[in-house]
């Protein structure tokens, strides 16, 4: 029996076992089911994608509105938290026809939750996220706001710095030149240091020695940092004072004096160099710290005259370049291994070719010296940016010069000259979008420079983007509101767009001479006013006026009166101004002025004296000698139409027309330009060419 009860106590216990297992099973099929039932999985699966999405935009769109990252962060815990917080609200209540009730209300009721109303529960998701998001952004305007009373915007970089003018307190005035060149060579030993920005002299010259807003200047220059100094010479010995200040609060991070003889000048600005970049916390490489370190000459004499030469290295005026020239020279003289002075030198010619003396000797002049700055150091950019300069101003070479560049900049990688060179270089390459984004760059680190702004300004009036080209002349002359050329470029830019009017309101002010960058200009408003007798007695009265006028411009003023006369009707009076100006320009050419724009102007001469044959001998020689220049070849194109509309050879011309029309390029033509431009007269009555005048300008 006992065996009997215990086999029936055994099987009892097993069934009871059984009907348990099957009351969990039961009991865990309920609850899925009832989580089905109250919509937990809809809301999950609902708040998992709101969720994702919102975590998206905040990682995505934070950053661009200077949002802390805390506040990102914040956002995804809310994220998290909030999933169990969905998931108990949706278990807890059920949204019925009746409104929002708890579930077990709910339960009472018809089963009859409607599938087509899940979108409620996304809706309710998405709306509690919104409201906190709205929270934190709250919080945090208003912790900015209490934290600097400034709306957020892009802050200064840390590792960035400008140099102000140093204060010459030497007895004798005329060492001030001295103190600019001891700026300048820190300038040039911090712009080797990758890891630094740093400010061109161009820029911080226009700011005193001991400003007292220097918050205000760190902000217009883009820098967090500014060094001071004080330079003091008295015979062979220099005291040096320098003190680094961190711009926000105007507090002195450290101050030096150095005392040393004139021959141990380079070490003062290389340790003053180092310091800068210890104290911003910039890693050097070892070429870096070989650069800052570098001794250009152990000459004090030769030294002296560099310095007296680049302290008048951002002159606009000729007579100041060719001081310039002259100090090199002599620096060179005293030092044949001075590289940098031999850099500079090839700079200075090389602008002297550029700006017309384009002559073998002169070239040669340029080459010697830039050859010469990169054979006695290639290491530390100057050498390769003098060749590339050379490349580009007077062999036209432009791949070669992008490659010197480009080598320049790597070894000096905060010298803006580079990065505007290469712009100029890839504008010459037809590159434009890629050439402003450099010129663009290059302002970062020269922002005051009107000459980077007025090349900026020169590409968008070459793209026919004249507004964009209006607004960078505005800030040029905001730098410089006393240069002439700057006006000068505004007013021809109106002229492009037809507006003679504002171009005459630019120019009236001026009183622009004969000798003037920009009386070409002057000439040119007077023309398209057809006022042809009165430009006449103006160019003849500035001409008698002027002494020691350069063969170059008086061929060209030459010419400019015989195209005038013609265009008044009055050809045999042009025609002896524009035969003095061939001879001119001829011996001009014998002399070895090869330039594009004596050839041009010789072109031009030949088609308003009607010689057809010398008019298609002079076309292709000018096309292939711009071949290479993307930028400029257009024009050689323009002056073959212009040659043709002069000859009447309609069908030569407008063809050329059509396609210049929309092709960016120096000096670009405009619809405006044909309908006032007289050369264009003897094809004005083709339909064809009236189509092209009538275009909308873009």
């Amino acid at each position: 029996m006992d065996s009997a009860l215990s086999r029936d106590g055994r099987g009892g216990k097993l069934a009871r076992k059984g009907k348990n297992r099957y009351k969990t099973v039961a009991a865990s099929m309920n609850f899925f089911s009832e989580l089905r039932r109250r919509n937990v999985y809809k809301v999950a699966v609902a708040y998992a994608v709101v969720g994702w999405l919102v975590v998206q935009i905040a990682t995505q769109t934070f950053p661009f509105f200077a949002v802390p990252n805390w506040a990102v962060r914040m956002v995804i815990l809310l994220v998290v938290i909030g999933f169990p917080i969905a998931l108990v609200i949706a278990w807890a209540f059920e949204l019925t026809p009746e409104g929002l009730k708890r579930t077990e209300s709910a339960a009472a009721g018809p089963r009859t939750a409607s599938r087509s109303r899940t979108w409620i529960y996304v809706v309710l998701a998405g709306a509690a996220l919104s409201i906190g998001l709205f929270f934190v952004g709250r919080y945090t305007a208003r912790t900015t706001s209490e934290g600097g009373g400034r709306p957020s915007g892009p802050s200064l970089p840390e590792k960035s710095i400008a140099v102000l003018p140093f204060a010459s307190l030497s007895e004798d005035k005329a060492n001030a030149y001295f103190a600019d060149g001891i700026q300048d060579e820190i300038l040039t030993r911090l712009s080797k240091i990758a890891e630094l920005k740093v400010i061109s002299r161009t820029s911080t010259q226009q700011y005193q020695s001991k400003p007292g807003n220097v918050g205000e200047i760190a902000k217009q220059l883009g820098v967090a940092h500014l060094l001071e100094g004080s330079v003091q010479k008295s015979g062979d010995s220099v005291r040096v004072n320098v003190q680094l200040i961190k711009a926000e609060g105007d507090s002195h991070l450290w101050a030096e004096t150095y005392d040393r003889k004139l021959t141990d000048i380079f070490a003062v600005e290389s340790e003053v160099a180092q310091r800068i970049a210890d104290s911003l916390a910039a890693k050097l490489t070892g070429r870096e710290k070989a650069a800052i370190n570098y001794v250009g000459t152990r000459i004090p004499e030769a030294y002296d005259a560099y310095l007296r030469g680049i302290a008048l290295r951002n002159s606009q005026s000729r007579e100041e370049q060719a001081q310039l020239i002259k100090y090199c020279r002599q620096a060179v003289a005293l030092d044949p291994n001075f590289a940098a002075a031999w850099a500079d030198l090839a700079f200075a010619e090389g602008l002297k070719y550029a700006q017309g003396d384009q002559t073998d000797a002169q070239r040669a002049l340029v080459k010697e010296a830039a050859e010469n700055a990169l054979r006695l150091d290639p290491e530390h950019g100057d050498g390769h940016a003098a060749m590339g300069m050379y490349l580009y101003y007077c062999l036209r070479d432009y791949d070669g010069a992008l490659v010197e560049l480009e080598k320049a900049r790597e070894q000096a990688p905060n010298q803006p000259l580079a990065i505007q060179a290469i712009g100029l270089v890839k504008r010459r390459q037809g590159k434009l979008e890629e050439s402003v984004a450099l010129l663009l760059q290059s302002s970062q680190l020269d922002p005051l420079n009107q000459d980077i702004w007025m090349n900026l300004a020169w590409s968008y009036r070459g793209m026919r983007r004249f507004a964009d080209a209006h607004t960078v002349l505005d800030r040029a002359h905001a730098i410089a509101p006393n240069d002439k050329v700057i006006v000068g470029r505004k007013a021809v830019t109106c002229i492009a767009q037809g507006d003679l009017a504002t171009a005459g309101r630019l120019l009236e002010p001026l009183g622009l001479r004969l000798k003037d960058e920009g009386y070409d200009i002057l000439v040119q408003l007077f023309v398209f006013q057809r006022k042809f007798d009165e430009v006449i007695a103006k160019i003849t009265a500035d001409l008698a006026r002027e002494t020691s006028v350069p063969p170059l411009l008086t061929a060209y003023v030459h010419e400019g009166l015989g195209a005038i006369h013609v265009a008044a009707g009055r050809k045999e009076q042009g025609e002896p101004f524009l035969l003095q100006a061939e001879a001119e320009l001829l011996t001009l050419r014998q002399q070895g002025n090869t330039s594009a724009e004596v050839s041009a102007t010789l072109l031009e001469i030949h088609a308003l004296l009607g010689r057809r044959a010398e008019v298609e001998r002079d076309i292709p020689e000018i096309i292939a000698a711009l071949a290479k220049d993307r930028w400029r070849a257009p024009n050689a194109d323009e002056d073959a139409a212009r040659a043709y509309s002069i000859l009447g050879d309609r069908e030569r011309a407008l063809p050329i027309l059509e396609r210049l029309l929309v092709q960016p390029y120096a000096y670009s033509l405009t619809p405006a330009l044909l309908r006032l431009d007289p050369v264009w007269d003897p094809i004005r009555d083709d339909p064809r060419f009236q189509k092209l005048a009538a275009a909308e300008q873009k």
